[in-house]
């Protein structure tokens, strides 16, 4: 009983930070020029925001450690949406904002060799361990999206889709978020659902 009760608290707990409110403060305002950065991605490459004006970029914050994560890379969803969307010209950065020594923190190496052994197909992965971008944009769990248009505007905030398990049989019936907006940004609509409650675990800073 008391072995229960405690793996109870601690999925509770868990819960808690999964589903918390912003923990950092950001002055990225969806319909708004986004915020420009500037980082070093895997391969030491400087990658800014504004070199890719008339691009629409794609920010997902990435920790392989994480179930959530390992949720849609390991049944290969994100990997089809970077290859479908980087194929149709969309710029998409995978940002790694663990600082040194917390969970998901990578090297560049690693960072390399996780990109191949999952077979996965971003633009770059920017390193972000001091957090400057993460917590620019209010990153606060992985995954957490955020879409810029051509026009340099913030258009999208929040979760990958509408379906916070860890669970890879949901996300056949999932609404993805991302999905539908790069469809509608790139046939020139309006976004539907420009923000949504981010779920996945905590960036950690």
């Amino acid at each position: 009983m008391r072995k229960a009760t405690l793996s109870k608290l601690i999925f509770l707990a868990f819960a808690a930070l999964v589903l918390s409110p912003q923990l950092y403060a950001s002055d990225a305002v969806i319909g708004e020029k986004a915020l420009d950065f500037t980082a070093t991605d895997s391969n030491g490459k400087t990658q800014n925001l504004t070199s890719y004006k008339g691009k629409t970029v794609v920010l997902e914050w990435l920790n392989h450690q994480c179930p959530f994560v390992k949720k849609h890379y390991g049944s290969g969803s994100m990997q089809k949406l970077q290859k479908a969307y980087t194929g149709k010209g969309v710029i998409w950065f995978s940002v790694i904002s663990s600082a040194p020594g917390k969970m998901g923190y990578c090297t560049p190496e690693e960072a390399n060799s996780l990109v191949r052994e999952k077979g996965a197909a971003p633009t770059s992965v920017l390193l972000d361990a001091q957090g400057i971008v993460g917590k620019l944009y209010g990153a606060k769990t992985t995954p957490h999206m955020s879409i810029v248009n051509a026009n340099g505007v913030l258009v999208y905030n929040g979760a990958i889709d509408d379906t916070p398990s860890q669970d890879i049989a949901d996300i056949a019936t999932a609404k993805n978020y991302v999905q539908t907006a790069l469809d509608e940004l790139l046939a020139g609509k309006q976004i539907s659902v420009g923000t949504s409650r981010p779920y996945g675990c905590p960036v950690t800073y």
